[in-house]
Formats: structure tokens, C-alpha cells, sequence
């Protein structure tokens, strides 16, 4: 039986390396693509033109990072059976599983924030343009 756990534990060090291979791909693209297109969509013009355009910038940019994310996620999701193991050799790869782990969420839940965020703001915008427009109509009605 112990034989049969440490070699186990030898085949989930081996899908550990294949994962992180993996993961080192999405990490990357992380953290030099994606967190700048991120922080780039924070500062947006006051104008509803502007926008509009940074909306459809940042859906362009939310299709290949949730393409990244999903990517990340299916490798992570490989490595769940490792919950079972508790070997002291196993450990440093799961505080590594957990970093990768860390980013990815981080990540993703920011991805999702800005998404929710530009499109509010576009709402919000576009309701003030109608109000605007309302109130000059109104405006030109009582000079008539």
C-alpha cells in the first residue's frame, strides 16, 4: 500500500509539471498583457463616445482573457486529486498549485469587476445622454 501511494504521488508530480507548464503560459500572459489592458480600462474619458469604445476594446481583450482563465482553470482543475495527498514531498507542489491558484482567481475576478464596471458605466452614461437630450427638448418646447 505504501508502495502503491508513492508511486501516486510520483504520477501527481508528473501532472504537476504538465500543469505548470501549462499554467506558466497563462501566468504569464497575466502578468504582462493582461493585468496592463486591465489597469488601462481603470481611466476612462468622461464621455459616452469614449466609452463606448474602451466597452468595445474591453470586450475584445475579455474574450482572450476568459479564454486564459478557462485554460487556467482546466489546469488547475487536473490537479484536485491532490487534496487526498498529505506527504511532506507533495506539500511544496501544492503551495505552488495554491500560488497558481491565487493569481488565477485574483486575476479573474478582476476581469470580472472591469466587465461589470465599463458596462454600468455605460448604462449609466447613456440613461444621462436621454436625460440630457429630455431636458433640452423640454428646454426648446418653452421657448417656442
Amino acid at each position: 500500500m505504501l508502495s502503491n501511494k508513492r508511486i501516486q504521488e510520483l504520477e501527481l508530480v508528473m501532472d504537476f509539471e504538465k500543469v505548470e507548464e501549462c499554467f506558466k503560459e497563462v501566468s504569464s500572459w497575466i502578468e504582462n498583457v493582461g493585468r496592463k489592458r486591465l489597469k488601462e480600462t481603470i481611466n476612462t474619458d468622461d464621455s459616452l463616445e469614449t466609452l463606448v469604445q474602451v466597452q468595445k476594446q474591453f470586450k475584445e481583450f475579455d474574450l482572450i482573457a476568459s479564454e486564459y482563465c478557462r485554460r487556467g482553470h482546466e489546469a488547475l482543475k487536473k490537479m484536485d486529486r491532490w487534496e487526498d495527498f498529505s506527504s511532506v514531498d507533495v506539500h511544496s507542489y501544492r503551495v505552488k498549485l495554491q500560488t497558481c491558484k491565487d493569481q488565477l482567481e485574483e486575476f479573474c475576478t478582476q476581469l470580472d469587476e472591469n466587465r461589470h464596471r465599463i458596462c454600468e458605466m455605460v448604462r449609466l452614461y447613456e440613461f444621462f445622454d436621454k436625460v440630457r437630450q429630455g431636458i433640452c427638448c423640454m428646454g426648446e418646447g418653452v421657448k417656442s
